[in-house]
């Protein structure tokens, strides 16, 4: 017989909702992980969900003949703001092929290295403004969010925006507020979101929305379009159906792109975090960059492998941020009898169940990892990484429907974390800080602030 999975006890027809504090969804479900240990279910407004929290289980689930991405929850929510777009379409709609197979080749590994030049170039920005004056007080995840999203019009649609300075543009809150807002939603009885929140939903939708038709307007203003993403988003026929995206297709997939790779800025807040806090690595990491480049060098694609130590700071990072903090598995729909087993039968769920990755208890699971809460680039260097278990290298998500842009949130990430430290001193702003982070699509340090000063190379 197979084990009951556990989960808190709720109330009556509400079930678990107060067990969720809807201001910070991930860090209960990290709590009740800790408690229950690496699988449990919630029940929430007539709903159950389960929960999976270790390596050995996720990577189970993992498996693409038996499992599939669930598009679910607050994933459903957002396709209020994106419709049926690379993250957000069912498996009935054909728009995910459509719009991959036009979007793939554009961030491609070997299309990702062209960007490495104008990825540089924006990241100088950066360390131009917390160089500018000794013990600046920078925002970090502010600032870092500012350079993702003005790089990523400079990289994917050749357009040129200042965002270093002055007010944040609103598309950075607007984004932000969406993507917590689709968060909380399946959780909050919907008379309580239509009569409170909807207004402000429908505002920042408007108002990222606005902002991708521009870019469309810009380029259509050009002379002479460049190759890029805007163009094979504005232009290309997919190769199988010879259909084209059409204006609000395309605005969908802009957003897409900005809401996918908003978690470099994260991750790269949480390595500047930790490494903060474990001064020692800095130092590890500054020779190594220093081994690889001279004063007047800079990073190229013949170069980048090279900075193993930096790129298992970035892992590490990764794996106590759980930046992108879960993903949402479903059973393949079959029409065999019976529950789905896991664990060789130790536990059973419905064919239909939503299971939703906890990736910050997959992470620290004990099982794969001594010590677990610590920062230990080391673990994930060389073979060491290598010889990890699949279950703990899920940042991204999985098989089929993983993120779309992992290749240039990852390179983007690595540059703009050597560029910070070959070039800026950072000190905490704050030695009182404690980690403060909010129930978004992705996590980052909340008010961190650091002191910047220019550092002689």
């Amino acid at each position: 017989m197979a084990t009951p999975i556990p989960g808190p006890p709720g109330v009556p027809l509400l079930g678990n909702v107060f067990d969720i504090n809807t201001k910070d969804t991930w860090g209960s479900l990290r709590t009740l992980a800790d408690k229950y240990g690496p699988i449990f279910k919630v029940k929430a407004l007539g709903h159950q969900i389960v929960f999976i929290g270790s390596a050995a289980l996720l990577e189970e689930i993992c498996d693409e003949r038996r499992f599939r991405k669930c598009v679910t929850g607050p994933v459903v929510e957002i396709r209020a703001l994106v419709h049926d777009s690379l993250f957000t379409a069912y498996h009935h709609e054909d728009s995910w092929d459509v719009a991959h197979r036009i979007m793939a080749p554009m961030v491609s590994p070997s299309s990702t290295e062209g960007l490495m030049a104008q990825m540089n170039e924006q990241i100088a920005k950066l360390t131009a403004k917390w160089t500018a004056t000794e013990n600046q007080r920078i925002d970090v995840t502010n600032d870092l969010q500012r350079l993702d999203l003005q790089t990523g019009i400079a990289c994917y649609f050749n357009q040129s925006v200042d965002y270093m300075d002055g007010p944040a543009p609103p598309v950075i809150a607007a984004m932000n507020n969406a993507t917590l807002e689709a968060m909380k939603r399946p959780s909050r009885p919907k008379i309580l979101t239509r009569l409170l929140h909807q207004r402000k939903f429908n505002k920042d939708i408007n108002t990222l929305r606005t902002f991708a038709a521009e870019i469309i307007a810009n380029r259509k203003s050009e002379l002479t379009p460049k190759a890029d993403m805007l163009n094979a988003l504005m232009n290309t026929s997919d190769p199988v159906s010879g259909s084209t995206l059409g204006e609000e297709r395309v605005i969908d997939e802009i957003i897409t792109i900005f809401i996918g790779s908003a978690t470099a800025p994260c991750l790269v807040s949480f390595a500047i975090y930790y490494l903060l806090q474990n001064t020692e690595e800095i130092t590890r990491a500054r020779d190594e960059i220093e081994s690889i480049l001279g004063p007047e060098d800079e990073i190229t694609p013949t170069n980048i492998s090279q900075f193993k130590y930096c790129e298992a700071i970035l892992r590490e990072a990764f794996r106590l941020s759980a930046v992108a903090p879960g993903f949402n598995i479903e059973p393949i729909p079959s029409d065999e009898p019976g529950n789905v087993t896991l664990a060789d039968g130790k536990y059973e769920v419905p064919r239909n169940q939503a299971m939703i990755a906890v990736l910050h208890a997959v992470n620290r699971d004990p099982d794969v990892f001594d010590d677990p809460e610590s920062f230990k680039p080391a673990r994930m260097f060389g073979e060491a990484y290598d010889k990890l278990p699949s279950g703990v290298k899920k940042g991204f998500g999985n098989g089929k429907r993983q993120c779309f842009g992992r290749y240039p949130a990852w390179q983007w990430s690595l540059l703009t974390l050597i560029g910070i430290l070959r070039r800026v001193d950072l000190i905490s702003a704050d030695k009182e800080y404690k980690l403060k982070q909010n129930g978004a699509f992705c996590l980052a340090p909340l008010e961190f602030f650091a002191l910047a000063s220019p550092r002689a190379i």
